[in-house]
């Protein structure tokens, strides 16, 4: 496989864009105690690991009938919302995808979410225009960690993966995207940098704020920018 030039940026959405897993784990909280249901805690970090909505709903719930499981996904829904004003971007994130924008490289979205609420994440942010292929859980028939995801996202870009860099904060999503020949940015939000690189990552971030496109260039081509700039300076 031959790593030409980053033509391209595929990200994730929640945990990469928006800073929305304290507020999704709550509103999944609240949710199953609708049901009569106490989760603990710990059996709550699965939510955070990219899976679709009906794949939480079966891990949790057991086996639901299709019609019930939109129930439930819209009851959880509903419950997000009325929190929604808690969610924020992660640091960096609007000016590096601003960057990228202006830059000419193209830009996917591949979240497990739904159509809808990526859609109304990306306006909020204005972001929305800096993104012409938007991929959901609603696309695929099967969630990360399977890498149809990602698959599709470089098909709608027209660009092969090795020309692509993938941005992930999830096991699960590492996996999609290695799995579709991408190489990926872990972004450790709410994982270890030692877990998102053992998943497959090749550099991980905590957040944008010193990201830039030479960065994400670097990575693409499996170097350390730290390094590459310096050395750069002590031959300068």
């Amino acid at each position: 496989m031959k790593v030409r030039h980053l033509r391209g940026v595929i990200f994730d959405m929640d945990g990469v864009i928006v800073d929305s897993h304290p507020v999704h784990r709550k509103a999944w909280r609240m949710f199953f105690q609708t049901l009569g249901r106490e989760v603990p805690e710990s059996e709550l970090d699965f939510i955070l690991d990219g899976r679709k909505r009906s794949d939480i709903l079966r891990h949790f719930l057991g086996h639901c009938p299709d019609e019930e499981l939109e129930e439930f996904g819209r009851s959880k829904d509903y419950i997000f919302r009325q929190m929604e004003l808690d969610v924020t971007p992660i640091p960096g994130v609007v000016h590096i995808v601003r960057q990228l924008h202006r830059g000419g490289v193209s830009l996917a979205l591949a979240t497990s979410a739904g159509r809808s609420r990526a859609r109304s994440t990306l306006i909020e942010l204005g972001l929305l225009d800096c993104f012409p292929v938007i991929v959901t859980g609603e696309d695929v028939l099967l969630g990360k960690p399977d890498a149809a995801i990602y698959r599709l996202a470089c098909n709608r870009l027209g660009i092969e993966p090795w020309d692509l860099l993938a941005v992930e904060d999830a096991i699960s999503g590492i996996r999609a995207a290695v799995g579709a020949g991408l190489r990926c940015l872990g972004v450790a939000s709410h994982e270890s940098p030692e877990n998102l690189a053992a998943a497959g990552a090749i550099h991980v971030v905590r957040d944008f704020e010193s990201v830039s496109l030479h960065d994400l260039e670097c990575i693409l081509l499996g170097c350390d920018p730290a390094a590459l700039d310096a050395a750069a300076t002590s031959c300068s």
